[in-house]
């Protein structure tokens, strides 16, 4: 027969000094196991745990860091963090999926579009077109709101300038049309 012991008590500190030997043990074992470099990788996670800690001290980068939890938390809940995460791989299959002879080709077609646009009758162009634009948009604001409706419209049409605008902005769309039709024969013809 096995010897029971009286008080309840002795046997807890028994059973307490026993789970002590075994940490003590464990304890051992992990010391005699750690390599110098295993010890020093160790202290390095620690420091950087450490630094990342103590910089959540700052209130500025906690409240960026709360900040960055709460977005990804909205874009969670409305599904567009798993958006973000299919544009990510649709980017990377394209980019894994192009070859380097059409990485060169779109490169060079980017730079046939620059050097087209960075001409000097192109910036001739776009400044004449703005300073018309503000012009107008100066006249407009300066006679205020216009009143009337019909009446107002075919009186303006008796002004030689809005007939004359009026014939501008025709033939303007009718050359466009026909250089639009004439790229696209060219386009039909050369596939």
């Amino acid at each position: 027969m096995t010897e029971t012991t009286s008080n309840p008590a002795e046997g807890m500190e028994g059973q307490g000094q026993g789970q002590a030997a075994e940490l003590e043990r464990l304890v051992a074992a992990a010391q005699n196991a750690m390599t110098d470099r295993m010890l020093e990788r160790l202290v390095g996670t620690t420091n950087n745990g450490l630094e990342l800690l103590d910089r959540l001290n700052d209130e500025e980068t906690l409240d960026a860091f709360h900040t960055i939890i709460t977005g990804i938390t909205d874009l969670h809940r409305i599904g567009a963090l798993d958006t973000a995460f299919e544009m990510v791989r649709l980017i990377h299959g394209a980019r894994a999926a192009m070859t380097d002879n059409m990485v060169e080709r779109m490169f060079a077609f980017i730079e046939h579009i620059m050097n087209s646009l960075a001409t000097e009758e192109i910036a001739a162009l776009a400044h004449e077109t703005k300073g018309a634009l503000e012009d107008s948009l100066d006249e407009c604001a300066a006679s205020g709101r216009a009143s009337g409706g019909m009446f107002t419209i075919m009186s303006m049409m008796n002004k030689p300038e809005a007939v004359e605008t009026m014939k501008f902005l025709l033939n303007f769309g009718c050359k466009l049309r026909e250089r639009a039709s004439t790229l696209q024969q060219v386009s039909d013809e050369n596939p």
